[in-house]
This record gives C-alpha cells, structure tokens and sequence, in this order.
C-alpha cells in the first residue's frame, strides 16, 4: 500500500480467510461496503473490525451449511462494526464509567506511563509501590506527582516484576526494537494448530428455525473484553456457550454486556473438587476457550494437550496479551497497555500533532481479537469437521497490533461520532434493563440474536444445559 492508504475491508477478509486454509469460494456469500473514517484515527480501525468480524460470521455460515442449513449471505456494515466495539452499554438507564479515575496517562521524568487502576488491587499495587495511600481516597494530583520522578522504563520494569499492569509510551521504533516484537514475528496472527489425532465429530442436523452454531457448546474462561466479546459472538450465532468464573476474582461492569447469550457460573479450581468439575465439563465441550496468561492453566493439568486428551477433537482456544512465547510472554496487559507499549499511543499523538500521548478512540485491539478468536475458534472446527484432530487457536493483543498497523495508515481525520440510537436494542437481563448495541454481522436467513439473558456470574450451575428442541 502507498503512503497515506489503507486497506480494503474486502481485501483484509481475503487474506484472513486464506491463512486460515478455508474454501475461498465462501467469500461471494459476504458485503463488507466501504465507509470512510468512523472515529478519529490514523489507522484502518474500520476495515479491522469490519474484516474480523467478517470473518467470525462467514464461518458461521459455513458451518450452518455443513449441518444441512441454508446457503445465506452476510452482510457487516462499517460503521456499526465499529459502534458496537465501542462496548457501549447502560443497565437501567445509568452509563457506568468504564475507568478507575487513576487509570491511564502520566508524564514521568523522560516520557510517560499508562497505569491501568480498574482492578482494586492492581490500583493499590501501583500506589503501594509509589509511596502513597492504598485506595480510592489517594487523588491522581498525588500519583502524578510521585510518577514525575521515576524514568519511564524503570517504573514499568518494577511494577511488572510486582504484578501489575503498567505500559511505558514507545515509539514504533523502540517497540519494533523490543525482543518481545522480534517474538511476535514468527506468530502468526491466528494460529491454529493440530496437536492431536481424533475422528471428526459428528455434527447435529440442521432443524428449522435454527442458528448455525446450533449444539455447540463453548467453554469461556475469558474475563477482560476480547475472550467475553468472541464468548458473546459465538453465543449469538447459536452456540451454548458457559461462561465460568472464580468466585475470587473481581469482574468489569462490562460483563453486563458481554454476557449476553451465555451462561454463567462459578467454578474455583482451587476448591477440593474444582478440577474434577472443569474436567467433567472439558469432556462435553467442543470448544475451550481461556485467557490466562501464558502456562497458568497448564500448571492446574488443562494445558492444550491436557484438553485435548480429556476431549479428543476438541478445538482450545488461547487469548495472550503478548503472545506465548518470549521474555514478555508471561507479562499481564489490557488492550490499552498494549496500545501503549507497542507505538500507537506515540504514532497517534504525532499524527494529530499532540504534544501528549493519543490512544485509539476505542479498545480496537480487544474487539478484533475478539472476533478473530471467534473465527480462529471455528476455522478449526471447520477444519476437524472434514479432517479430524484436536486444535488449537492462538490470538494475541499485540499480534493484532501488528496486524493493525500493517493495514496502513491514512490522514487524520475527526469524524463526529455517529449516533448510536439506529443500532441500539434494550434486553431484560439479571443485572437489570440493559441497552447494548445489536451485534453488527447481518444474516440473510437466519438473524444472529441472544436467546439468553445476560447474568451475573453464579446465576446458572457449573454444567451443560441438555440439548435444545427446535
């Protein structure tokens, strides 16, 4: 691409489909109509979600056809793509803040720091290793302040080794510098790999008034935005997706929106018992889908391979913050973390002529991973289905930055923000009247909607529903 373009969502499509090893011909059945810059950005974040979303919902489709479905177009629309990756989102008319007010930019002594502060103990963590008060009292003045003294890259490095979640700002120069980006290079975006032999399963027949996804049951052990995004997609177009939560970990108030469609649980791998539940529940699963960091599950015996041989031809699907392998493999982040280290904060910043900092207009990275997860998750089903194998599928937040920034770059532009009425839908849900975004991938013939409510975790018991009459 030439200086100042960026590419065709039809074009990014293509190229996602063909890594995948999938049937090209699929590509006819699908519109991806061009729209200029929805949010302001210097980067393609339209094709982006457009094409990865694409992506997710074509292979539903294919997938319906395989069980007896009808053959049916899919059509996503630019700008509601990116309006509903907004996780736009009010449960009884009230819009909840999505931030801590200590979450995010800071200058330090030669440059700045992003803290990310929405979890209690990440926030008091940060102010611990600061000097300054633990909890909500301490004012981001105070932080500020403390921060002004640390250089940018020792703060990080220290609050890393403490657990914590802190980006220093990088430019793409520095970052592409970086080990952990040299490690990225030999992942490939979605990876999906056979790691073991298994018949193909059979797949359920195709009744009337269906969803493609019909009799697929989908573990969720994701929490932060991306894994919940493609557990609430794939949810959408049919599947039984349960979502399982530790009792011990706090939840973002997100989880209202990205519930939709599935069930939700409690399950404590550190309770007698525990284990052996998840293990009876791998073995009626189709999908496995976790985004712990890099060997946490394979510590607790539910690595890939463990996975697969509790429940041969099974696809397990990994989410990372900066891929599986290299001395950031390990590292925790949040989409905005990883905006930060990897370059866009600075890219944006000098393409709008900011003296500050510019993150994204929305947590891009976390949406596209989502819906890549979704498509990755079931191009191996796809793949099992007429090959056999257990599989696994491998995103990374920054691997989608990489992916991001090889789209190209176009102008600045400050659009206004469309308004979001035209795609809003209000649902009953168990955290109250809850307005979302309708999900933005059009079905000609079988419309993807959420048959179940949204549910705060523990509200359905840790098993697998029985099979659904039509």
């Amino acid at each position: 691409m030439r200086p100042g373009e960026a590419a065709a969502a039809p074009q990014v499509l293509q190229a996602l489909w063909q890594a995948a090893g999938l049937a090209p011909a699929a590509l006819g059945d699908i519109e991806l109509p061009a729209r200029g810059p929805v949010l302001a950005s210097s980067f393609a974040i339209a094709p982006a979600l457009q094409a990865s979303l694409g992506a997710a919902a074509l292979a539903a489709v294919q997938r319906g056809r395989l069980r007896g479905g009808p053959a049916q177009g899919v059509r996503v629309d630019a700008e509601h793509a990116v309006l509903e990756s907004l996780c736009w989102f009010t449960v009884d008319g009230r819009e909840p803040a999505l931030w801590d007010p200590l979450s995010g930019l800071y200058r330090t002594a030669d440059g700045h720091v992003r803290v990310h502060a929405n979890f209690a103990h990440h926030r008091d963590g940060v102010l611990r290793l600061l000097g300054l008060p633990e909890g909500a009292g301490t004012e981001r003045a105070r932080v500020q302040a403390a921060l002004a003294g640390w250089r940018a890259l020792d703060f990080e490095a220290q609050a890393a080794e403490a657990g914590l979640v802190v980006a220093a700002v990088r430019s793409f120069a520095e970052w592409d510098a970086h080990p952990q980006a040299a490690a990225l290079q030999a992942q490939p975006l979605v990876a999906i790999d056979r790691i073991g032999d298994a018949p193909p399963r059979p797949l359920p027949p195709w009744q009337a008034g269906g969803l493609p996804l019909d009799g697929l049951r989908v573990l969720d052990l994701t929490r932060i935005l991306a894994g919940p995004v493609a557990g609430r997609t794939l949810a959408g177009y049919g599947a039984d997706v349960l979502l399982l939560n530790s009792p011990r970990l706090p939840n973002i108030e997100a989880i209202a929106a990205t519930s939709c469609g599935k069930l939700s649980a409690h399950l404590d791998l550190d309770e007698a018992g525990g284990p052996a539940a998840l293990a009876q529940l791998v073995r009626g699963a189709d999908v496995f889908m976790q985004g712990y960091r890099p060997g946490a599950l394979a510590a607790r015996g539910f690595a890939p391979a463990d996975v697969a041989a509790l429940s041969p031809g099974i696809v397990a699907v990994s989410l990372s913050a900066y891929g599986p392998s290299g001395p950031w493999a390990g590292r925790r982040g949040f989409d905005s973390l990883v905006q930060t280290a990897t370059g866009f904060n600075a890219a944006e910043a000098e393409a709008f002529g900011s003296a500050e900092p510019r993150a994204l207009p929305l947590q891009v990275l976390d949406h596209a991973a989502g819906y890549l997860l979704a498509f990755g998750a079931q191009a191996a089903l796809l793949r099992q289905a007429q090959e056999g194998g257990s599989w696994h599928v491998q995103v990374s937040l920054a691997g989608v930055g990489r992916w991001l920034r090889s789209l190209g770059r176009t102008p600045p532009v400050a659009p206004e923000r469309p308004p979001l009425a035209p795609h809003v839908e209000t649902l009953d849900s168990g955290f109250g009247r809850l307005q979302t975004l309708r999900h933005a991938a059009q079905f000609s013939a079988t419309p993807a909607h959420w048959r179940r409510p949204s549910m705060p975790p523990g509200s359905d018991p840790a098993a697998w529903p029985p099979a659904r009459a039509h």
